[in-house]
């Protein structure tokens, strides 16, 4: 998308209430001239945290799940986000989010927000943290993939990337949305779909494996500006794959994330 005029340090500006453009820095990796979904996955938890925000302030809920439906081609275009509560409650609630471009739906999201409570006597089994992103040395991801958000991107991997598994940290140093301040969930959210390009299984130039959801469970909330990615991508034998990530941030795991692909050879150019 070159508008002639110059990029804002963010992935969307906002237009209205519910209502968000997206710059250059948005641009996909299967095609420039769409969306790619990370920066948009942000997007919808920035949309609904501030809705739920500004209805129940205070409530004391987190998010636990956010579960994504990717309904068609993510055009590079405005988008609308519209946002209900489908399950209200005091300890347990769901929201929908559903994003429109040009009135289509084309994403549809629901959240799980559960009661935070104290447990920290109980807690336990979950992993190791990895090495620091400060000690790793950057890998220019650009290399591999096309598109606006890719190039963003300060991508760190804990050993060189093998087909299939990569283990890395990611960051960015641009805003969700330009003027606004965003969470840390939305922010580190914005960057987890990013799992399907690291650890490339074949070169995008012969095979296309593009994720038609992702789902992400939290067993606590994020902090800090980096996103880890501990990545295992499987392709089956009749057209469908599988991209599973352990997801870190630098005090150790946080959750998992699941993308299913869909496979199929690369068109000819």
């Amino acid at each position: 998308m070159n508008t002639g005029t110059p990029v804002p340090d963010s992935y969307y500006e906002r237009i209205d209430e519910h209502r968000y453009k997206p710059t250059a820095h948005a641009g996909g990796a299967w095609d420039p001239d769409e969306l790619h979904f990370s920066p948009l996955g942000g997007l919808v938890v920035h949309a609904i945290e501030r809705q739920v925000a500004a209805e129940r302030p205070g409530e004391g809920l987190v998010m636990a799940r956010v579960g994504y439906d990717i309904l068609g081609r993510l055009a590079l275009d405005e988008c609308e986000i519209r946002v209900d509560v489908v399950r209200a409650g005091r300890t347990i609630e769901l929201v929908e989010a559903v994003v429109l471009v040009a009135d289509r739906p084309v994403v549809r999201a629901r959240a799980w927000f559960l009661a935070a409570v104290d447990t920290a006597a109980v807690a336990g089994g979950t992993g190791e943290l990895l090495t620091p992103p400060e000690e790793l040395a950057p890998w220019e991801m650009s290399a591999l993939w096309p598109g606006g958000y890719i190039a963003s991107l300060d991508v760190r991997p804990l050993a060189p990337p093998r087909p299939g598994r990569t283990t890395a940290w990611v960051s960015t140093r641009h805003a969700l949305v330009a003027g606004e301040p965003s969470s840390s969930l939305a922010s580190y959210l914005a960057l987890v779909d990013t799992a399907n390009g690291i650890a490339v299984r074949q070169p995008p130039t012969a095979w296309i494996y593009p994720n038609v959801d992702l789902t992400v469970h939290l067993h606590r909330q994020p902090e800090g500006d980096w996103t880890g990615l501990d990545t295992t991508v499987t392709f089956g034998p009749t057209g469908q794959g599988l991209t599973s990530t352990v997801l870190h941030d630098v005090h150790g795991p946080v959750g998992h994330a699941l993308q299913i692909l869909t496979v199929r050879p690369a068109p000819p150019r």
